[in-house]
């Protein structure tokens, strides 16, 4: 895989990526800016979070323009003024690549009639509105041509079997929803419309906040199996455009990418850092 992180991979796409101040997003931006990405642009809250990113972009690779906008993609207005000014910078010729990959869950372990209202709002607003105000793509539909990367869950096709998971697994269920009918409806253009779904992936603020940073349930739940790391995805990303970037004819549609360790979304084997000589991955090491 190293072999598609050289720069001419992805030379002359324009990749846009939501929360990429973090985990995927941040694995994601770095990933394609080592491609040759043209320019990469980044949304996402945390203004010292992108601010670090693309300082870490830039001092590592002088080819990509890296362009950092702050924008909570829960406020469809700010999205749409952040494209706006994505556009109007003179280096930015167009967006060939949105990656929708902001997301978060919280409040688990409490069951849905025990949520609280506000972690409800957090969750649709982020993981659905957010995604759907972001996924219009007026400058891929008036060329007819771009990708669009939804990053869903395998969670998505599997009800979890874990407390506290009703509303997560119900946005992510809307996305492939989602991800299909875009699809389906943007027939008669060469506009793809792909589904990215990681299984556990380790290392990442995600996990911690979705079991409220609590130590121990997260090194439970880690023990024995050897997660993902953003940049197996991220990687994973990056091959899905070389194969459109080689091949017009040719899309992934979906993609599914997870532990070797987890057979099924509730199906892990524990066994495999034992078997395998690998160390236990606690919430201290990340």
């Amino acid at each position: 895989m190293d072999t598609l992180l050289q720069p001419d991979t992805l030379s002359g796409m324009t990749i846009l990526i939501t929360g990429a101040s973090s985990g995927i997003g941040r694995a994601t931006a770095i990933a394609c800016a080592q491609a040759g990405a043209h320019s990469v642009i980044l949304f996402a809250r945390s203004t010292d979070k992108l601010k670090e990113v693309a300082e870490h972009i830039s001092k590592s690779n002088s080819r990509s323009y890296i362009l950092a906008i702050p924008c909570d993609i829960r406020d469809a207005p700010a999205v749409y003024a952040a494209v706006e000014k994505s556009l109007d910078d003179p280096k930015i010729p167009q967006i060939d690549v949105l990656i929708n990959n902001a997301g978060l869950a919280v409040g688990a372990p409490a069951s849905f009639p025990e949520l609280k209202l506000e972690d409800i709002d957090t969750m649709v607003d982020t993981n659905l509105k957010g995604m759907l105000s972001n996924s219009g793509g007026q400058s891929m539909m008036q060329r007819k041509a771009g990708a669009i990367i939804n990053i869903t869950s395998t969670t998505a096709l599997e009800v979890p079997p874990f407390p506290g998971e009703a509303i997560y697994h119900t946005t992510k269920a809307s996305q492939e929803g989602f991800t299909n009918s875009l699809r389906t409806e943007l027939q008669g253009t060469n506009i793809r419309v792909l589904a990215v779904r990681p299984g556990v992936v380790a290392d990442t603020t995600f996990h911690k906040q979705r079991i409220g940073f609590r130590k121990d349930e997260y090194d439970t739940f880690m023990q024995g199996f050897e997660p993902l790391v953003a940049e197996d995805v991220a990687e994973q990303i990056v091959w899905i455009l070389a194969q459109g970037k080689r091949k017009e004819r040719v899309a992934v549609k979906a993609l599914d990418i997870v532990p070797t360790a987890q057979r099924m979304l509730y199906v892990i084997d524990k066994d495999w850092n034992e078997r395998n000589g690998v160390k236990d991955t606690k919430i201290e090491d990340s």
